[in-house]
């Protein structure tokens, strides 16, 4: 029984705590102690069997045992970097190269996958890069919403479950 055991413990590969990998670990920094803010994944039952996936994001307490900045869920999150975005001059973005590149891989891939012509660089013009950046923050791969956190040019802070903006 004892070697049964074992070899069922075995199979189990548990991971280390610390080695999930969330989107905007070591983004910001905590607006009231300045330690970093990391984050935390938190699993419901769901009566019908189902199971929900919450992420929060909350000060790391380095700095401050006692910090008592509350958490903020990642939508939440998403939607006040958003809201940042808007308010950052498109200078300070500095994803037009990104943007510039993106589009023109669509218009490749149209082109030669889908056999469309898209059309000139007047389309390029018309693409907002602040509404690019949004979606990138929703939709975007973990890679690509650090590159546009990173273009920012600017520190970012939570405090009070709002996000601050320092230039």
């Amino acid at each position: 029984l004892f070697d049964r055991v074992q070899a069922t413990l075995t199979k189990v590969q548990k991971m280390r705590p610390g080695t999930k990998e969330f989107n905007f670990v070591r983004m910001f920094k905590c607006g009231a102690c300045k330690s970093g803010v990391t984050a935390t994944e938190k699993f419901k039952k769901l009566k019908d069997g189902g199971i929900n996936k919450y992420i929060y994001y909350h000060c790391t307490r380095f700095h401050d045992l006692y910090c008592k900045q509350p958490y903020i869920r990642e939508e939440a999150l998403i939607d006040q970097l958003a809201e940042l975005i808007d308010q950052v001059s498109i200078d300070k973005l500095g994803a037009k190269d990104k943007l510039e590149r993106e589009i023109a891989r669509q218009k490749y891939f149209a082109k030669e996958i889908l056999g469309n012509e898209l059309g000139g660089t007047a389309e390029i013009d018309q693409v907002n890069i602040k509404n690019y950046a949004k979606y990138i923050l929703r939709e975007g791969t973990r890679e690509e919403k650090r590159e546009i956190l990173c273009n920012l040019k600017s520190e970012i802070f939570l405090k009070d479950g709002q996000l601050v903006l320092l230039s």
